[in-house]
């Protein structure tokens, strides 16, 4: 599987961006993908998952009610819809597929090249 994310930009503290992961291979249907981010200087770190089919999600704490991600496997593409963005939400956004339902970026085979998401304040 190959992914490819993109949406990133500058955007004012408020708004909102919609981040897409694009994936080749027929059975993208099949993998669990998640979003995880970095911080300048920081480790990469969980934002998001959602399993196979769409019907399970999970988020980090600190996007709760403000991200929501979603999944079109006909079109195999998932998304991250981000509102409300803060500064504190600048980082390179990374998606990843895998085969376990986690939040571990560990359990995830493959990744994305990333797409920075810029918040002004």
């Amino acid at each position: 599987v190959q992914l490819q994310a993109s949406g990133g930009g500058l955007v004012q503290a408020g708004g909102s961006l919609r981040l897409s992961c694009a994936a080749s291979g027929r059975t993208f249907g099949s993998y669990v993908v998640g979003w995880f981010r970095q911080l300048p200087g920081k480790e990469r770190e969980f934002v998001a998952v959602i399993g196979w089919s769409g019907s399970s999600t999970d988020y980090a704490d600190f996007v709760k009610g403000r991200f929501t991600i979603s999944r079109d496997n006909a079109k195999n593409t998932v998304y991250l819809q981000m509102n409300s963005l803060r500064p504190e939400d600048t980082a390179v956004y990374y998606c990843a597929a895998g085969s376990v339902y986690s939040v571990s970026r560990s359990t995830y085979s493959y990744w994305g090249q990333g797409t920075l998401v810029t918040v002004s304040s």
